[in-house]
């Protein structure tokens, strides 16, 4: 059996914060302003595996009132939805994502973000499909206000 989700997210950029994105930190004078570390593409996959399984969001699992995830790195909440994952008896056939900002540029940190994020979710970075996109100079994106990522897991029942 198959299943299959998608996830969504956007983060504020403003300075004096790191910018983490698919693990990574990347070399920027900005970072996304969130209650943990605001790693958009790791939240909208957490969010397509959650949606996958059809039960609770990021939200609801990770709320930005508990103090215990301020700040906290986005690959240990990964790590726990993909126990919930794995426990639910799926494992990940693959992952198809985008970010979406205009700067900085992120093609230099795909490689390394697809290999960190198998990694944790026990696959091979083959699986996993990172795709950069700008906004061409439009909205909040294309205005260097904010950084977004989707994401489509496909989840199957492991036999």
């Amino acid at each position: 059996m198959y299943k299959i989700g998608i996830g969504y997210d956007i983060h504020k950029l403003i300075s004096g914060r790191d910018l983490i994105i698919g693990g990574i930190k990347i070399t920027h004078e900005k970072g996304l302003l969130g209650h943990s570390d605001a790693d958009v593409l790791i939240h909208a996959i957490i969010d397509a595996m959650l949606g996958a399984l059809a039960i609770d969001d990021i939200g609801t699992l990770f709320p930005d009132t508990d103090a215990k995830y301020k700040d906290i790195d986005s690959t240990l909440l990964l790590k726990k939805v993909f126990e919930i994952v794995k426990d639910k008896g799926y494992s990940i056939v693959n992952i198809d994502s985008n970010i979406i900002a205009q700067e900085p540029k992120m093609m230099p940190y795909i490689p390394k973000m697809k290999s960190a994020l198998a990694k944790i979710l026990e696959t091979e970075p083959f699986n996993i499909s990172v795709k950069a996109k700008t906004k061409e100079n439009l909205d909040a994106v294309g205005q260097k206000l904010a950084i977004e990522a989707n994401a489509v897991v496909l989840l199957e029942k492991r036999v």
